[in-house]
Protein backbone atom coordinates (compact mmCIF):
# COMPACT_ATOMS: atom_id res chain seq x y z
CA UNK A 1 0.00 0.00 0.00
CA UNK A 2 1.42 3.37 -1.02
CA UNK A 3 -1.22 5.73 0.45
CA UNK A 4 -2.98 6.23 3.76
CA UNK A 5 -5.45 8.87 4.82
CA UNK A 6 -5.72 9.43 8.55
CA UNK A 7 -7.92 11.52 10.82
CA UNK A 8 -5.95 13.27 13.56
CA UNK A 9 -8.06 14.39 16.52
CA UNK A 10 -7.65 17.54 18.58
CA UNK A 11 -7.31 17.41 22.34
CA UNK A 12 -8.52 19.52 25.22
CA UNK A 13 -7.20 19.69 28.77
CA UNK A 14 -9.71 18.95 31.49
CA UNK A 15 -7.03 19.59 34.10
CA UNK A 16 -3.62 21.29 33.89
CA UNK A 17 -1.52 21.85 36.99
CA UNK A 18 2.03 23.20 36.91
CA UNK A 19 3.90 21.49 39.73
CA UNK A 20 7.46 22.76 39.30
CA UNK A 21 10.57 22.96 37.16
CA UNK A 22 12.45 20.04 35.63
CA UNK A 23 16.22 19.76 35.11
CA UNK A 24 15.65 19.77 31.32
CA UNK A 25 14.08 23.23 31.46
CA UNK A 26 10.51 22.04 30.96
CA UNK A 27 7.78 22.21 33.57
CA UNK A 28 6.68 19.28 35.72
CA UNK A 29 2.98 18.93 34.91
CA UNK A 30 -0.10 16.96 35.85
CA UNK A 31 -2.76 17.04 33.15
CA UNK A 32 -5.93 15.24 32.18
CA UNK A 33 -6.10 15.18 28.39
CA UNK A 34 -9.12 14.30 26.27
CA UNK A 35 -9.48 13.62 22.54
CA UNK A 36 -12.37 15.24 20.68
CA UNK A 37 -13.68 14.52 17.20
CA UNK A 38 -12.63 17.87 15.73
CA UNK A 39 -9.95 16.44 13.45
CA UNK A 40 -7.50 17.26 10.69
CA UNK A 41 -7.09 14.95 7.71
CA UNK A 42 -3.51 13.87 7.05
CA UNK A 43 -2.77 12.06 3.78
CA UNK A 44 0.54 10.26 3.30
CA UNK A 45 1.76 9.00 -0.05
CA UNK A 46 5.02 7.23 -0.86
CA UNK A 47 6.82 9.07 -3.66
CA UNK A 48 9.81 6.80 -4.33
CA UNK A 49 12.49 9.43 -3.79
CA UNK A 50 14.54 10.45 -0.76
CA UNK A 51 12.33 13.50 -0.26
CA UNK A 52 9.86 14.72 2.36
CA UNK A 53 7.17 17.03 1.01
CA UNK A 54 4.53 18.76 3.12
CA UNK A 55 1.45 20.62 1.87
CA UNK A 56 -1.26 22.29 3.93
CA UNK A 57 -4.41 24.16 2.98
CA UNK A 58 -3.93 26.69 5.82
CA UNK A 59 -1.74 29.67 4.88
CA UNK A 60 -0.24 29.99 8.38
CA UNK A 61 1.08 26.43 8.50
CA UNK A 62 4.69 26.14 7.27
CA UNK A 63 5.77 23.40 4.85
CA UNK A 64 9.34 23.00 6.12
CA UNK A 65 11.09 21.88 9.31
CA UNK A 66 9.05 24.35 11.35
CA UNK A 67 6.14 21.95 10.81
CA UNK A 68 5.96 19.10 13.32
CA UNK A 69 4.60 16.79 10.63
CA UNK A 70 7.76 17.38 8.58
CA UNK A 71 9.97 16.74 11.62
CA UNK A 72 8.04 13.55 12.40
CA UNK A 73 8.76 12.22 8.90
CA UNK A 74 12.40 13.31 9.19
CA UNK A 75 12.71 11.50 12.53
CA UNK A 76 11.27 8.31 11.06
CA UNK A 77 13.68 8.51 8.11
CA UNK A 78 16.61 8.89 10.50
CA UNK A 79 15.44 6.12 12.82
CA UNK A 80 14.62 3.66 10.03
CA UNK A 81 17.09 4.42 7.21
CA UNK A 82 16.70 0.99 5.58
CA UNK A 83 12.94 1.46 5.15
CA UNK A 84 13.49 5.02 3.93
CA UNK A 85 16.07 3.84 1.38
CA UNK A 86 13.98 0.89 0.26
CA UNK A 87 10.52 2.50 0.03
CA UNK A 88 11.40 6.16 -0.40
CA UNK A 89 10.16 9.40 1.02
CA UNK A 90 6.66 10.67 1.59
CA UNK A 91 4.32 13.42 0.48
CA UNK A 92 2.20 14.69 3.36
CA UNK A 93 -0.97 16.70 2.78
CA UNK A 94 -2.69 18.24 5.78
CA UNK A 95 -6.27 19.48 5.53
CA UNK A 96 -6.88 21.64 8.58
CA UNK A 97 -10.07 21.63 10.61
CA UNK A 98 -8.36 22.21 13.96
CA UNK A 99 -7.62 25.93 14.36
CA UNK A 100 -3.97 26.98 14.40
CA UNK A 101 -2.37 28.28 17.60
CA UNK A 102 -5.42 27.30 19.59
CA UNK A 103 -4.18 25.15 22.48
CA UNK A 104 -5.79 22.08 20.87
CA UNK A 105 -2.57 20.24 19.84
CA UNK A 106 -3.21 20.60 16.10
CA UNK A 107 0.47 20.41 15.19
CA UNK A 108 1.12 17.60 17.62
CA UNK A 109 -1.72 15.44 16.37
CA UNK A 110 -0.58 15.95 12.76
CA UNK A 111 2.89 14.72 13.80
CA UNK A 112 1.34 11.72 15.55
CA UNK A 113 -0.55 10.89 12.35
CA UNK A 114 2.71 10.97 10.38
CA UNK A 115 4.36 8.59 12.84
CA UNK A 116 1.41 6.19 12.62
CA UNK A 117 1.12 6.56 8.85
CA UNK A 118 4.78 5.89 8.12
CA UNK A 119 4.71 2.89 10.43
CA UNK A 120 1.91 1.54 8.22
CA UNK A 121 3.43 2.57 4.89
CA UNK A 122 6.87 1.22 5.73
CA UNK A 123 5.39 -1.87 7.44
CA UNK A 124 7.56 -1.37 10.51
CA UNK A 125 5.23 -3.08 12.97
CA UNK A 126 5.93 -0.62 15.77
CA UNK A 127 3.98 -0.85 19.00
CA UNK A 128 2.03 2.09 20.38
CA UNK A 129 4.60 2.64 23.18
CA UNK A 130 7.38 2.67 20.59
CA UNK A 131 5.53 5.29 18.56
CA UNK A 132 4.95 7.32 21.72
CA UNK A 133 8.64 7.19 22.59
CA UNK A 134 9.43 8.56 19.12
CA UNK A 135 6.80 11.25 19.55
CA UNK A 136 8.27 12.34 22.88
CA UNK A 137 11.45 13.33 21.02
CA UNK A 138 9.42 15.89 19.07
CA UNK A 139 6.92 17.37 21.53
CA UNK A 140 5.25 16.85 24.89
CA UNK A 141 1.70 16.37 23.54
CA UNK A 142 2.61 13.92 20.77
CA UNK A 143 2.70 10.73 22.89
CA UNK A 144 -0.88 11.41 23.97
CA UNK A 145 -1.91 12.23 20.42
CA UNK A 146 -0.65 8.81 19.27
CA UNK A 147 -3.07 7.03 21.60
CA UNK A 148 -5.80 9.53 22.44
CA UNK A 149 -8.86 8.88 24.54
CA UNK A 150 -8.71 10.05 28.15
CA UNK A 151 -5.39 10.02 30.02
CA UNK A 152 -3.48 11.45 32.94
CA UNK A 153 -0.23 12.94 31.65
CA UNK A 154 2.67 13.68 33.98
CA UNK A 155 6.32 14.65 33.62
CA UNK A 156 6.35 17.21 30.83
CA UNK A 157 3.35 15.33 29.39
CA UNK A 158 5.08 12.23 28.06
CA UNK A 159 4.16 9.82 30.88
CA UNK A 160 0.61 8.60 30.30
CA UNK A 161 -1.83 6.66 32.45
CA UNK A 162 -5.02 5.72 30.56
CA UNK A 163 -8.24 6.70 32.30
CA UNK A 164 -11.81 5.42 31.83
CA UNK A 165 -13.24 6.45 28.46
CA UNK A 166 -15.54 9.46 28.52
CA UNK A 167 -16.99 8.97 25.04
CA UNK A 168 -20.40 10.54 24.59
CA UNK A 169 -19.78 13.86 26.37
CA UNK A 170 -19.98 17.00 24.23
CA UNK A 171 -18.19 20.34 24.21
CA UNK A 172 -18.70 23.65 22.48
CA UNK A 173 -15.45 25.35 21.54
CA UNK A 174 -14.94 29.05 20.92
CA UNK A 175 -11.89 30.87 19.55
CA UNK A 176 -11.29 34.26 18.01
CA UNK A 177 -9.60 33.55 14.68
CA UNK A 178 -7.15 36.43 14.98
CA UNK A 179 -6.15 35.63 18.57
CA UNK A 180 -3.32 33.22 19.33
CA UNK A 181 -1.15 32.63 22.39
CA UNK A 182 2.41 31.37 22.35
CA UNK A 183 2.78 28.28 24.51
CA UNK A 184 6.30 29.38 25.39
CA UNK A 185 5.01 32.80 26.48
CA UNK A 186 2.33 31.22 28.69
CA UNK A 187 4.72 28.94 30.55
CA UNK A 188 7.51 31.52 30.82
CA UNK A 189 5.11 34.12 32.17
CA UNK A 190 3.71 31.64 34.66
CA UNK A 191 7.25 30.84 35.84
CA UNK A 192 8.02 34.54 36.27
CA UNK A 193 4.86 35.21 38.26
CA UNK A 194 4.39 32.04 40.28
CA UNK A 195 7.73 30.20 40.19
CA UNK A 196 8.38 30.86 43.88
CA UNK A 197 5.53 28.45 44.69
CA UNK A 198 6.97 25.57 42.61
CA UNK A 199 7.60 22.21 44.22
CA UNK A 200 11.35 21.62 43.94
CA UNK A 201 12.17 18.27 45.57
CA UNK A 202 11.67 14.86 43.97
CA UNK A 203 9.70 13.79 47.03
CA UNK A 204 7.44 16.82 46.77
CA UNK A 205 6.77 16.20 43.08
CA UNK A 206 5.91 12.55 43.72
CA UNK A 207 3.57 13.55 46.54
CA UNK A 208 1.82 16.14 44.36
CA UNK A 209 1.40 13.62 41.54
CA UNK A 210 -0.13 11.19 44.04
CA UNK A 211 -2.54 13.85 45.28
CA UNK A 212 -3.72 14.49 41.73
CA UNK A 213 -4.23 10.77 41.11
CA UNK A 214 -6.37 10.46 44.22
CA UNK A 215 -8.13 13.79 43.77
CA UNK A 216 -11.65 14.87 42.94
CA UNK A 217 -11.14 15.02 39.16
CA UNK A 218 -9.94 11.40 39.05
CA UNK A 219 -12.95 10.33 41.10
CA UNK A 220 -15.34 12.16 38.77
CA UNK A 221 -13.75 10.55 35.70
CA UNK A 222 -13.91 7.11 37.31
CA UNK A 223 -17.66 7.63 37.73
CA UNK A 224 -17.97 8.98 34.16
CA UNK A 225 -20.04 11.86 35.53
CA UNK A 226 -19.86 14.96 33.27
CA UNK A 227 -21.41 17.31 35.83
CA UNK A 228 -18.86 16.31 38.47
CA UNK A 229 -16.01 16.52 35.98
CA UNK A 230 -17.16 20.04 35.10
CA UNK A 231 -16.97 21.09 38.76
CA UNK A 232 -13.27 20.20 38.86
CA UNK A 233 -12.02 21.68 35.57
CA UNK A 234 -8.72 23.39 36.30
CA UNK A 235 -6.00 25.14 34.30
CA UNK A 236 -3.10 26.99 35.94
CA UNK A 237 -2.34 28.84 32.71
CA UNK A 238 -5.61 30.76 33.02
CA UNK A 239 -3.85 32.73 35.76
CA UNK A 240 -1.62 34.41 33.17
CA UNK A 241 -3.78 34.24 30.05
CA UNK A 242 -7.03 35.71 31.36
CA UNK A 243 -5.56 38.98 32.69
CA UNK A 244 -3.62 39.47 29.45
CA UNK A 245 -6.43 38.48 27.09
CA UNK A 246 -9.84 39.68 28.41
CA UNK A 247 -11.55 38.16 25.35
CA UNK A 248 -10.95 34.72 26.89
CA UNK A 249 -12.57 35.72 30.18
CA UNK A 250 -15.50 37.17 28.24
CA UNK A 251 -16.02 33.90 26.37
CA UNK A 252 -16.04 32.01 29.67
CA UNK A 253 -18.61 34.41 31.10
CA UNK A 254 -20.80 34.06 28.02
CA UNK A 255 -20.69 30.28 28.28
CA UNK A 256 -21.45 30.36 32.00
CA UNK A 257 -24.49 32.57 31.41
CA UNK A 258 -25.93 29.82 29.19
CA UNK A 259 -26.04 27.23 31.93
CA UNK A 260 -23.26 24.93 30.72
CA UNK A 261 -21.89 22.29 33.10
CA UNK A 262 -18.51 24.00 33.16
CA UNK A 263 -16.16 26.07 31.02
CA UNK A 264 -12.39 26.54 30.81
CA UNK A 265 -9.53 27.58 28.55
CA UNK A 266 -7.78 24.59 26.96
CA UNK A 267 -4.02 24.26 27.35
CA UNK A 268 -2.17 27.51 26.75
CA UNK A 269 -5.24 28.89 24.98
CA UNK A 270 -6.86 30.84 23.58
CA UNK A 271 -9.63 28.31 22.83
CA UNK A 272 -12.36 28.14 25.47
CA UNK A 273 -14.59 25.09 25.77
CA UNK A 274 -17.88 24.49 27.52
CA UNK A 275 -18.82 21.02 28.74
CA UNK A 276 -22.45 19.98 28.19
CA UNK A 277 -24.30 16.69 28.54
CA UNK A 278 -25.88 16.21 25.11
CA UNK A 279 -25.49 17.10 21.45
CA UNK A 280 -28.79 18.99 21.50
CA UNK A 281 -27.56 21.10 24.41
CA UNK A 282 -24.30 21.74 22.58
CA UNK A 283 -26.13 22.96 19.49
CA UNK A 284 -28.32 25.24 21.63
CA UNK A 285 -25.29 26.76 23.34
CA UNK A 286 -23.44 27.28 20.06
CA UNK A 287 -26.47 28.98 18.47
CA UNK A 288 -26.98 31.25 21.46
CA UNK A 289 -23.29 32.17 21.52
CA UNK A 290 -23.44 33.05 17.83
CA UNK A 291 -26.45 35.31 18.40
CA UNK A 292 -24.93 36.96 21.46
CA UNK A 293 -21.50 37.43 19.85
CA UNK A 294 -22.01 38.03 16.11
CA UNK A 295 -18.34 38.96 15.59
CA UNK A 296 -17.23 37.28 12.32
CA UNK A 297 -13.80 36.74 13.90
CA UNK A 298 -15.33 34.31 16.42
CA UNK A 299 -15.29 30.64 15.46
CA UNK A 300 -17.52 28.07 17.19
CA UNK A 301 -17.53 24.27 17.00
CA UNK A 302 -19.46 21.40 18.53
CA UNK A 303 -17.35 18.33 19.27
CA UNK A 304 -17.72 14.99 21.01
CA UNK A 305 -15.26 13.17 23.25
CA UNK A 306 -13.62 10.24 21.49
CA UNK A 307 -11.71 7.17 22.64
CA UNK A 308 -8.93 7.40 20.04
CA UNK A 309 -6.84 10.05 18.35
CA UNK A 310 -5.47 8.71 15.06
CA UNK A 311 -7.87 6.76 12.83
CA UNK A 312 -7.61 5.44 9.30
CA UNK A 313 -9.88 7.46 7.05
CA UNK A 314 -9.54 6.10 3.53
CA UNK A 315 -7.00 3.33 2.98
CA UNK A 316 -6.26 2.86 -0.68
Amino acid sequence: MRFYSLLAAAKINLYLEIIGDRPDGFHELAMVMQSIDLADRVDLRLIGTDTILVHCDHPEVPADRRNLAYRAAELMANQFPDAFARLGGVEITVRKNIPVGAGLAGGSTNAAAVLVGLDLLWQLGLTQPELQDLGAQLGSDIPFCVSGGTALATGRGEFLDPLPDLDGAFVVLAKYRSLSISTAWAYQTYRQQFGTAYVSSHEGIRERRSQVRSGAMMAAIAQRHPAQIAQHLYNDLERVALPQYPQIQHLKEQFQSRGVLGTMMSGSGPTVFALVDSEAEAQRVRNEMRMALPDPDLELWVAKFTTTSIKINEPA
